[in-house]
């Protein structure tokens, strides 16, 4: 009982299930992206390595204490890469990451979120991790001018938290998002790259399908072309990485021995057309608007009834005063 509650004033009692600390095993070369963003992230690294000779060695830490901090954006939609990229960053430079989500970070004690935002930072130093916050706008969100309820002010605290941890913190953190519009104004210049991950074009998408597969062991029947999928259907690497899945236990469910069976180009189609429709009917809602009661509309219009007969009455008392 007293570890737990001494735990808890630390900070640490929710922390520890809010993260996932890993050790990195894919690379760069385990994602396909555009050059623009690949040249942006080679960017990103470079200041990382030259993180204590631009600082230290030539004192611009002395004259720039704000541009310690070791922060990068990575945005765009879903299934671009950006936690690839992210594993990748902390392989390149040799250390741990640690994988934050806000969501497990929240407290529903009034006033923990803060300390356990605090707790995160100071846990990644201890491991000297890379950090990364995934669905980042949830905890970077713009602060509310109006605070006039708890959870307003709540919010407000944990983003200026945020910030002075950002501050202080001597290591990289990378914020992951594809709702990068709703990010707090006080990041922009707290943050030193922003990189944007785009959806892949033809080229990338068919680098993509090949990459997913075994270049030897994956059994691929002749009729697989992959340049035609990436042709045919504008998705994200996330989709195609799903549908190769999908491919694979299409065409392992079929009747016949195991060393007959091959994946055939009807498997893959199959399987990005269900992905597809996946993403659709998670878009939408299957429930259709649910109509307004009678009495909802009458509650509407009680206000506006008793405003006419509070005119009326007024209109008559002003005749009858008239008439006499």
């Amino acid at each position: 009982m007293m570890a737990s509650l001494l735990l808890r004033a630390l900070g640490l009692a929710d922390v520890k299930r809010a993260v996932d600390s890993i050790v990195p095993r894919r690379t760069f070369e385990d994602v396909v992206l555009p050059r623009a963003t690949r040249r942006t992230l080679d960017q990103a690294l470079v200041q990382v390595t030259s993180h204590d000779l631009i600082f230290k060695r030539w004192g611009l830490g002395e004259r720039h204490p704000g541009g310690m901090p070791l922060a990068f954006n990575f945005a765009g939609p879903s299934g671009t890469g950006k936690t690839i990229c992210a594993e990748a960053v902390a392989h390149a430079l040799g250390r741990r990451l640690m994988i934050v989500r806000y969501a497990e970070v929240e407290s529903m004690w009034m006033g923990e979120t803060p300390k356990n935002v605090a707790a995160v930072f100071r846990l990644a130093k201890e491991q000297g991790a890379v950090l990364l916050f995934d669905e980042a706008d949830a905890i970077a969100a713009r602060r509310s001018t109006s605070a006039d309820h708890a959870f307003q002010r709540e919010s407000n605290t944990v983003v200026s938290v945020l910030l002075q941890e950002l501050e202080a913190f001597n290591g990289v953190v990378i914020f992951a998002t594809n709702m990068a519009v709703n990010f707090d104004p006080a990041f922009e210049r707290r943050i030193r790259t922003h990189v944007l991950f785009e959806m892949p074009g033809v080229e990338e998408r068919e680098c993509i399908w090949r990459v997913q597969v075994h270049p030897s062991r994956t059994p691929l029947a002749p009729d697989v072309d992959f340049r035609a999928l990436a042709e045919r259907y504008d998705v994200s690497g996330g989709d195609i990485h799903n549908a190769v899945l999908k491919a694979a236990m299409l065409a392992a469910s079929e009747p016949g021995s195991d060393a007959s069976k091959r994946i055939h180009q009807r498997h893959f189609d199959e399987a990005i057309r269900e992905v597809i429709a996946g993403r659709r009917v998670m878009r939408q809602s299957l429930a259709p608007p649910a109509e307004p009661a009678p009495h909802v509309w009458i509650a509407g219009l009680a206000p506006l009834l008793l405003a006419l007969c509070a005119l009326l009455v007024a209109v008559a008392a002003l005749v009858i005063a008239l008439v006499r």
